[in-house]
């Protein structure tokens, strides 16, 4: 992670100095501390995924343009790792975007038994679309709990809070899709 951590914090700073912000206005703009996007920009910050967006919307790109690599070509692959939890097994790679009415993300995610992702809501019109590779995934929302078994999918609104968590022996693998 401490690669992307930095591929993120060169990101941000040249983006933010192409916009002519300060680091107190894009904190201001993001709701985010100054101190927060000192961190981030020093690539310090172990920062969510929910205020990576709020940085990315608040810079006027999509999230793949503030996580890539600064040097990768193809626009469209990503391919870096988002998230990681407790359990070896449990990762999230951002695999890439593509534009839509707002953006497209594709992710490949896995949880590792007993582990879970809790997830702060999106901005409003963002959508997840989930489809279960192996296991048996629980989405937990406002809205209710769901299993999503082996072959299945999920579609949600993301713009409340959520979670992900696998009450199963074995991992769970799963693909997300995020569309504004």
């Amino acid at each position: 992670m401490g690669e992307v951590l930095g591929h993120v914090g060169a990101n941000v700073r040249r983006l933010r100095s192409a916009a002519g912000l300060s680091q107190s206005a894009l904190a201001g703009a993001t709701g985010l501390s100054r101190r927060l996007i000192v961190a981030v920009e020093a690539g310090d910050a172990n920062i969510s995924l929910a205020n990576l967006d709020r940085l990315a919307t608040a810079l006027g790109v999509d999230f793949g343009t503030v996580v890539r690599p600064p040097d990768m070509i193809d626009n469209r692959r990503v391919d870096q790792p988002g998230w990681r939890g407790r359990h070896p097994d449990s990762r999230a790679s951002f695999l890439g975007a593509v534009p839509a009415h707002g953006s497209a993300e594709l992710w490949v995610w896995s949880l590792g038994p007993g582990d879970r992702y809790d997830a702060l809501p999106d901005s409003e019109g963002w959508r997840e679309m989930l489809f279960v590779i192996e296991g048996a995934l629980l989405v937990e929302s406002a809205s209710g709990q769901h299993r999503v078994a082996t072959g299945d999918f999920l579609i949600f609104d993301s713009a409340q809070r959520y979670s992900y968590a696998n009450a199963g022996e074995g991992t769970v693998r799963f693909t997300r899709n995020v569309v504004s």
